[in-house]
């Protein structure tokens, strides 16, 4: 079998016995390579030796159980989305079937098909102490939840792992993440503040797909300790907003012992006169006391009128600017679970009581409630991936023993849609925007990102000189990172050229165009193809039931 263009040519007709095939752009052979279903086919290429296996005969043109075709411009990835939260934890094994988007050589391809091939049992997020997550306890799960759907990481193609809630605010949560993309393939690995959870969230549950149809609508995603509130609007996620009210900001024994109190749950307990302490028993009306405050607290943010004091000290972000109609609401994470009735097992926590003083309030809303395609379970399912080419014209590496640069989180700024508009107080506000939305800190950038800047550009000296600036501010609080840039304008070359040649920045820097990126995107960049002078560039995209 011969890459040419990638495509693939087999020797002696299109017919063969192969099991898994793997594509790559021409020119690209060194870089990661898309496997495609049942199992992996090595470099050594057996059609390239005149032998393979006696099973799984596969004829290109013909279609197979999945009803797809099989051929080169259809991939097929085992993926596994792994979520690590505050109060629960699981893992959703899936299958994903992807399609070329053109015909004409494109290497980006397109999610068409998802199936669950298993989910995991929900376990309580283990903690070792009140600051620790128990790494063997969550270890021994994630082994048992592979054994229970068969696979074995060798099986898995590409997935994520997801730390959202106060599970990130623990010391070791970044390690744990790391540990489980390391122990499982090739994964992304990201930690999700309020605003990204609460868009993970509107993806996750369906809210946002069925805002296509409906029109605006709300989406509460409701967890241990914040509950995030999302308006979506066309498909996307218009905004959102985050409150410390959750589920397990109190959490107690089968003996009604109290084990676990956030600050959050202590303040809010003191405001109707219930003094709560690790180590003694909450009486069940305090307990439903509590729920209730918490319930009042949440519906002042759905309202979005005048919040009380409290409420006020509560808000992680926002509130919500949107003040216009909602057609519907829905409910996402582990106290939907009671909000919708699904479930009454008793956790040790407030999920059943608030999660019933949310559902006697709806009504006073006077917007329906739409069902929810996940609740618990609302997160990726995993992640998909393609292989683009860079255009070889613009790159620009200030060191090529930077590559390959590996697993950067992107952060899309969008840029004025006239480029007349653009001046570094637009991209400085762009960038802003960018990172506000996904959590990344102005002055804690410790996770590796890309920063994409998405728009028109003339290549004139000034805008040139304005994109240089924004950026060299924005990135200015990276510790000991190389700067990565993403452009959609072909400007990359230009762009480097300001960073280390007139703004004189200190750190590496690597600029690139020419790809698509977006939200819910990571990238890995490839080492640089000399003879064409191009960066291959493998785009993961988490990936969504609905």
């Amino acid at each position: 079998m011969t890459g040419q263009g990638g495509r693939f040519l087999p020797r002696g007709g299109g017919r063969g016995k192969i099991s898994r095939i793997l594509w790559t752009d021409r020119g690209a052979a060194a870089f990661p390579r898309i496997r495609i279903s049942e199992r992996r086919l090595m470099h050594d290429d057996p059609w390239e030796h005149g032998h393979y296996g006696e099973e799984d005969e596969v004829v290109f043109g013909s279609i197979a159980d999945d009803g797809f075709p099989i051929n080169p411009d259809w991939l097929r990835l085992t993926s596994v989305g792994i979520d690590i939260g505050s109060s629960t934890s699981h893992l959703m094994f899936s299958k994903l079937v992807m399609r070329r988007r053109s015909t004409q050589m494109s290497s980006e391809f397109e999610v068409v098909f998802r199936q669950v091939l298993h989910r995991s049992p929900i376990l309580l997020t283990p903690y070792s102490d009140p600051d620790t997550i128990d790494t063997d306890a969550l270890g021994d799960f994630v082994k048992a939840s592979y054994a229970e759907a068969e696979l074995a990481p060798e099986d898995i193609d590409t997935g994520a792992v997801i730390c959202t809630g106060e599970a990130v605010r623990k010391h070791n949560s970044e390690a744990i993440i790391r540990m489980l993309a390391a122990a499982g393939g090739r994964f992304v690995c990201a930690t999700a503040g309020p605003n990204l959870e609460g868009i993970l969230g509107a993806h996750g549950s369906g809210a946002a797909a069925r805002s296509l149809k409906i029109g605006t609508g709300m989406n509460v995603d409701m967890g241990g300790g914040t509950c995030k509130v999302a308006i979506v609007q066309g498909g996307k996620v218009a905004e959102t907003m985050a409150i410390n009210v959750g589920a397990r900001l109190i959490a107690w024994d089968t003996d009604g012992v109290v084990e676990r109190i956030e600050e959050a749950g202590r303040t809010v307990a003191r405001s109707v006169g219930v003094e709560v302490e690790v180590g003694k028993p909450i009486a069940d009306a305090d307990r439903e006391k509590v729920a209730e405050k918490l319930a009042d607290l949440l519906f002042e943010a759905l309202r979005r009128g005048e919040y009380s004091p409290l409420a006020s000290e509560l808000v992680v972000s926002g509130p919500l600017a949107y003040k216009g109609p909602v057609d519907e609401i829905g409910f996402s994470g582990g106290v939907a679970e009671y909000v919708y009735d699904y479930d009454q097992q008793d956790y040790g926590d407030m999920g059943p009581l608030l999660g019933a003083a949310v559902r006697t309030r709806l009504p006073s809303l006077g917007v329906p409630l739409a069902g929810s395609a996940e609740r618990i379970r609302a997160t990726v399912i995993g992640a998909s991936q393609y292989t683009v080419q860079v255009s070889s014209s613009t790159v620009f590496v200030s060191n090529p023993e930077l590559l390959p640069h590996l697993d950067l989180q992107v952060v899309p700024a969008y840029l004025p849609d006239d480029p007349n508009d653009l001046t570094r107080e637009t991209v400085e506000q762009a960038i802003a925007r960018g990172f506000d939305r996904l959590d990344v800190a102005h002055d804690d950038l410790g996770k590796p990102i890309a920063l994409a800047l998405l728009g028109p550009v003339i290549p004139t000296y000034d805008s040139i000189r304005a994109i240089g600036g924004a950026i060299m501010d924005a990135l200015s609080r990276l510790s000991g990172q190389t700067w990565t840039v993403v452009l959609s304008a072909d400007v990359a070359g230009l762009v480097g050229s300001m960073l280390k040649n007139e703004y004189k920045v200190e750190p590496e820097v690597i600029v690139v165009d020419g790809i698509t990126v977006g939200e819910f995107n990571f990238i890995d960049l490839g080492e640089q193809l000399e003879s064409v002078e191009a960066i291959p560039v493998v785009v993961k995209s988490l990936v969504f039931e609905g």
